[in-house]
């Protein structure tokens, strides 16, 4: 049973990791970057060619976070300078990547089974062996690899957390919720968009170099439709909490990975019996999104609704309006004719 969890919780941090950098680009900045279908295999094998190389971990993890930043930037430079829409200079950057990680990999796909250095996740199963193994080996080997994926993503949410609460951060955010308006301050359009593609891709690198380590494989496919995962990831999220506050938003994505990540566990564990299959899994993704957006939509016309019902309401009691009463005690001759009430709230 733990094992499930392991996988579930391993699996959701690594696309929270996803689920964060689509959120920069898609929810912050507003920018439809597509680019992440081919950072996230940049990492991968970026991280692969490391390890089958005998380099250092923690230099291989540096590459690969430094090569998604690369491509962000890249995708920037195209929509920045060559005036090109932001959804066609990130395919462009994904088509671009597609060819440029096979040429780092040399080949399709590497096994990191059998590699100079070991990736992470080998070294850590092996740490939980030696040190807390015991008679139960695999209980101190999902322990551990969760402690760890624990305090992976809170030193993330941390930074992240403090970074969106300097200038720079603040500034991102005013970028996406009103360009012309950033301008107006004084804000650097173009360096705030180069800033944000090369943070939201970086994280996306990251999280493939930990996928990759974490099953034992690097792949130039593994990005195929990694952004309807990270769209998932994030409106799963905003489904389960609704915060305008920093801290929560970036919270609520990786929640929302987890349960996308017991969702799909679930789907293939227990879906064979209604016909499910493993190559099913895009579908319901992308039904899942399509669910979460009609919702989104249908709450929204609900919402407006109601505040219309409202409106209506107080310009009917408004205050030209007066009762029976009042206009009683008017006629009545009073010196100071009541005021009419407001029915708790005002225009």
């Amino acid at each position: 049973m733990l094992g499930i969890v392991e996988a579930i919780f391993l699996g959701g941090v690594i696309y929270g990791i996803t689920g964060l950098g689509v959120f920069i680009t898609f929810r912050i900045l507003d920018f439809p970057d597509l680019t992440v279908d081919g950072s996230f295999p940049l990492g991968a094998v970026v991280m692969g060619v490391c390890l089958s190389t005998g380099q250092p971990l923690w230099l291989g993890m540096a590459l690969a976070v430094g090569s998604g930043i690369l491509a962000g930037l890249c995708t920037a430079l195209i929509h920045n300078y060559l005036k090109v829409p932001g959804l066609l200079a990130g395919i462009l950057s994904m088509i671009m990547l597609y060819s440029v990680n096979i040429r780092i990999l040399g080949r399709p796909n590497l096994s990191l089974l059998n590699v100079e250095t070991r990736p992470l996740f080998a070294h850590l199963r092996e740490f939980a062996v030696n040190r807390f193994g015991g008679s139960d080996p695999m209980l101190a080997q999902s322990v551990v690899l969760i402690v760890f994926s624990l305090g992976l993503v809170g030193l993330l949410l941390l930074l992240l957390n403090l970074f969106f609460l300097t200038d720079l951060g603040i500034a991102l955010g005013a970028l996406g919720g009103n360009q012309q308006m950033a301008v107006s301050y004084g804000l650097n359009p173009r360096s705030l968009k180069s800033i944000g593609l090369g943070l939201s891709n970086g994280l996306v690198a990251l999280s493939g170099a930990l996928f990759a380590q974490y099953q034992g494989f690097a792949d130039v496919g593994l990005g195929s439709g990694i952004i309807i995962t990270g769209l998932a990831v994030v409106m799963m999220g905003e489904f389960c909490i609704r915060s305008n506050r920093i801290g929560w938003i970036t919270f609520r994505t990786l929640q929302g990975a987890v349960l996308y990540q017991a969702l799909i566990y679930g789907a293939r564990r227990y879906g064979s019996g209604v016909g499910f299959l493993a190559t099913d899994i895009k579908l319901l993704t992308g039904l899942l999104i399509v669910l979460f957006l009609g919702f989104s939509l249908w709450q929204k016309r609900n919402r407006d609704g109601l505040a219309l019902k409202r409106a209506t309401e107080n310009m009917k009691t408004g205050p030209g309006t007066q009762t029976k009463e009042q206009g009683n005690s008017g006629a009545a001759g009073s010196d100071e004719p009541e005021q009419p009430e407001q029915n708790g709230e005002w225009l």
